[in-house]
């Protein structure tokens, strides 16, 4: 299925991503985990994730992704639930495949998302930063994307990288799968006013994509950061990485375990991503906040509606 990715791609053609899923879940009524956010409404609400991938999927969304953002290895460990992880994904996936095998007119890939989200206290959007054993940690990702890679993921998007530890060893274990992975970077400004890594500026972001995109990585993507640093994350991008760019950003801000929306019109999101395609970006879609109207708002402005 990755093949019609990469032939569209390669002829500079655009790839719609989807939107939140998390975020839609909870739109649509889904009580968030007050420790792992929407991790577990895979077991709990699977009808619910099925409709949301399927609503994705019906305005126009050529990639899904699999709701394994919030299974995080870093939050598992924390809780002592590393082993939850596996069927939560195995889950998610097998969900992502129905919602295709049941509303799909045409190729739709599944992307599997391996994040570095950390343990969050009730109410916060950010951790302590804190070391981590690098053995221990490399181990628990491998196993992670190996599952993914086996469920019948496509594809694996590396979501909210942000450092050159964790971030860089899970990127690693991605690429060692054999799939295709897409490193999506999340990003802030400093008090300088400088694009850094985002909840962790001990790297801009040039250097931050430089790195992680020398593991052998498709394609490099700005994700999970306000829509208005986008064009110029991407610039900064570009100038480290020739190879497939894209963005996907939110609309709110996290405060664990719910999301806080922030209005934007489907009309004025689709004229954003058809700047950031003026700026080389042919993989476009949205994170938290950012909803199936905004997507089908998106598809029309690509296919010139």
């Amino acid at each position: 299925m990755y093949d019609v990715i990469a032939r569209k791609l390669a002829n500079g053609e655009v790839v719609i991503l989807d939107g939140g899923t998390g975020t839609e879940l909870q739109r649509q009524g889904v009580a968030m985990d007050s420790e792992v956010w929407c991790a577990m409404s895979n077991l709990t609400h699977a009808d619910a994730v099925r409709a949301v991938h399927t609503a994705y999927i019906n305005a126009g969304a050529e990639v899904i992704t699999a709701n394994t953002y919030a299974s995080s290895p870093l939050s598992f460990t924390h809780l002592g639930r590393e082993d939850d992880i596996e069927p939560i994904d195995r889950a998610a996936v097998r969900l992502a495949r129905e919602a295709i095998q049941d509303a799909a007119s045409s190729p739709v890939s599944v992307a599997g998302s391996c994040s570095v989200m950390p343990p969050v206290a009730r109410g916060g959007y950010r951790s302590p930063e804190r070391q981590w054993d690098p053995d221990r940690i490399r181990s628990l990702y491998q196993r992670k994307v190996d599952v993914l890679a086996d469920a019948g993921c496509d594809l694996i998007i590396m979501e909210m990288m942000r450092d050159l530890d964790v971030s860089l060893w899970a990127t690693e274990a991605a690429v060692a799968t054999g799939l295709p992975v897409w490193v999506g970077m999340s990003v802030e400004r400093d008090d300088e006013g400088d694009l850094v890594s985002f909840a962790n500026q001990k790297w801009g972001l040039a250097t931050l994509a430089e790195a992680l995109m020398a593991t052998g990585a498709h394609a490099a993507l700005v994700m999970h950061n306000e829509i208005s640093t986008t064009g110029e994350s991407l610039a900064l991008i570009r100038s480290v990485w020739n190879g497939p760019l894209g963005a996907y950003p939110e609309a709110g801000h996290f405060e664990m375990p719910t999301w806080v929306f922030r209005d934007i019109s489907p009309g004025e999101f689709a004229e954003a991503a058809m700047r950031w395609r003026g700026g080389g970006a042919y993989i476009l879609g949205g994170c938290c906040g950012i909803t199936p109207e905004h997507i089908g708002a998106l598809a029309n402005a690509v296919a010139g509606r």
